[in-house]
C-alpha cells in the first residue's frame, strides 16, 4: 500500500491534460493504492474520492431515461458520468467480455455521449483492464 497517495497534488498542467487521459490517471493512482481483488462498489467510491481530489466533475450512479419509439420504458443506471462527457463503467472481474463493450456502447448510444471507459481493476496491471471506446 502506498501511504503517499494521500495528499494529492495536482498541477495546472495535468489539468489541461485530456479527460479520459484524467480518468485514467485517476484509475490508476486507486489502483496502485487498493491493488487488484476488492469488490466493484469500493473501487468506484475510491474512484469518485479521487476525482474530488483532482477537482474532475462527476455523477455517480446516474439514472439515465430510456425511450423507445418515443416512449419512455425505464431507466438505466451509468456507474459514473464525468464532465458529461465520459461514461466510466467500473469491473472488478477476471476478464472484459464482449457483453460488457456491448453494455457501453448501448450506454453511450442512448445518453448520447460519445466516449466511454470501461475500466477492470482485478488485474495485475491497470493498463491491461482499460477500454476506451468512441462512438
Amino acid at each position: 500500500m502506498n501511504t503517499n497517495e494521500d495528499d494529492v497534488k495536482i498541477s495546472a498542467q495535468d489539468s489541461k491534460r485530456p479527460l479520459s487521459y484524467r480518468i485514467i490517471g485517476a484509475a490508476i493512482a486507486v489502483h496502485s493504492y487498493l491493488g487488484a481483488g476488492l469488490l466493484e462498489s469500493l473501487y468506484e467510491e475510491a474512484l469518485c474520492a479521487e476525482f474530488e481530489a483532482r477537482n474532475i466533475a462527476f455523477e455517480q450512479q446516474k439514472r439515465i431515461n430510456v425511450d423507445y419509439k418515443g416512449r419512455n420504458i425505464g431507466n438505466l443506471i451509468a456507474d459514473l458520468i464525468v464532465e458529461d462527457r465520459v461514461i466510466v463503467e467500473v469491473k472488478s472481474i477476471k476478464e472484459l467480455a464482449p457483453i460488457h463493450t456491448a453494455q457501453l456502447i448501448t450506454y453511450l448510444k442512448v445518453t448520447k455521449i460519445r466516449t466511454g471507459l470501461l475500466i477492470n481493476f482485478n488485474v495485475v496491471r491497470l493498463k491491461d483492464g482499460i477500454k476506451r471506446i468512441v462512438f
